[in-house]
């Protein structure tokens, strides 16, 4: 065994006897209250009628700047770019992609990251790639980040991070204050809207545009394989940056362009959702009836939430993943999220909700946690 092996073998021998390896598996046949598609459309048809005679084609046969580049492609950037209210559109692969070029292309070895704590593992790479220098402050907090921003004040370019509803913990950014923060100290604000993305909004337009803040925010990032049922994400500021970031971005420049259907497929789901008829009320009424279980169960742990995802912090791995396994055993697929995902002690049950979902499934939900906590 080469060294290299060896230190594979040693460190796959650790997460199993610390009972969180990580596996690859299938979902079942069960009520679905664990993945990231909100409003339904990834699984029921939704955009069926507005995909017919739509470009499927399978490849864009190389990067934008070369031959991936098209009209179609183009168009969806300025639709994106409407519908959201900003100056410029730019397409990438995925959030994490959009989360790493944008991160990695505006800052140098003089600029100053500020983010929350909490921020997910694509900011926090593009951080720690970047040349500049990152601090976190602690999740959520103002005071927190205004002392960063006060300590960092005669240093170079300030870039605060965060997002705007929080993948385990659901809860928001308070984004109108950071925004203060950001004017206050000449720091640019990015936002990441990844969870928000069809949520929030009248039209599912994200926290930032519902808040007024679009002209406070240097930078957004949505993400489609979320609400918006596709795959690929897109990064939204003034007409400048996005050609700073066509020039700069190495996850952009480098590689090959979204493929027909996959813009197709994003075009539709912005059509969707600019119908007169959309609504996404039905989601947010299936959240507040949820927060009424949560109350009227009296049950320690939950997360104070308002967004679609819902988390119940039980500690300890194996004590999550025997709650996960009945209640998948209840044909209720929701899972445990275990250390080092999360921090020691904050292992949980994720349950993310969705438009799909029905009062009775969610009793059933509560009703299978009181028998565990009986």
């Amino acid at each position: 065994m080469t060294p290299i092996e060896q230190h594979i073998a040693e460190r796959l021998a650790g997460r199993e006897q610390a009972g969180n390896l990580r596996q690859l598996r299938r979902p079942h046949a069960a009520s679905d209250f664990f993945s990231n598609d909100y409003l339904g459309i990834a699984s029921s048809g939704l955009l069926d009628d507005l995909l017919k005679g739509c470009d499927t084609g399978t490849g864009s046969t190389g990067s934008r700047l070369l031959s991936g580049n098209s009209e179609a492609a183009e168009q969806l950037e300025d639709i994106i770019a409407g519908f959201h209210k900003a100056e410029a559109a730019l397409l990438f692969n995925s959030g994490y992609d959009a989360n790493m070029g944008l991160l990695t292309a505006i800052s140098d070895r003089h600029s100053i990251l500020i983010y929350d704590e909490l921020c997910h593992a694509s900011l926090v790479d593009g951080i720690r790639l970047s040349q500049g220098t990152g601090y976190k402050f602690a999740h959520n907090d103002t005071a927190a980040l205004k002392k960063k921003l006060e300590l960092a004040k005669d240093k170079g370019p300030k870039i605060i991070v965060t997002e705007s509803v929080f993948s385990m913990d659901g809860d928001i950014a308070p984004l109108k204050e950071m925004a203060e923060l950001a004017d206050q100290y000449n720091a640019a604000l990015i936002v990441d809207e990844a969870h928000a993305t069809g949520v929030f909004g009248k039209k599912g337009e994200g926290l930032v545009n519902s808040m007024g803040l679009e002209d406070e925010v240097f930078a957004r990032v949505h993400t489609f394989g979320k609400a918006m049922g596709c795959h690929g994400a897109v990064v939204l500021g003034s007409v400048q940056l996005k050609q700073f970031l066509v020039n700069f971005a190495r996850s952009f420049i480098y590689t090959t362009a979204l493929p027909p259907h996959s813009i197709s497929n994003i075009t539709a789901s912005y059509q969707y959702l600019s119908q007169p008829d959309f609504s996404n009320k039905g989601l947010h009424e299936l959240i507040a009836y949820f927060r009424q279980k949560v109350k009227d169960s009296a049950m320690e742990g939950w997360k104070d939430s308002n967004s679609p995802i819902q988390a119940l912090v039980i500690g300890g791995n194996d004590s999550v993943k025997a709650a996960a396994s009945a209640l998948q055993n209840a044909g209720l697929q929701i899972n445990a999220i275990l250390h080092p995902t999360v921090p020691t002690g904050a292992e949980r049950l994720r349950i993310c909700l969705h438009a799909f979902n029905t009062k009775e499934e969610i009793d059933k939900i509560f009703t299978t946690l009181s028998k565990l906590h009986a």
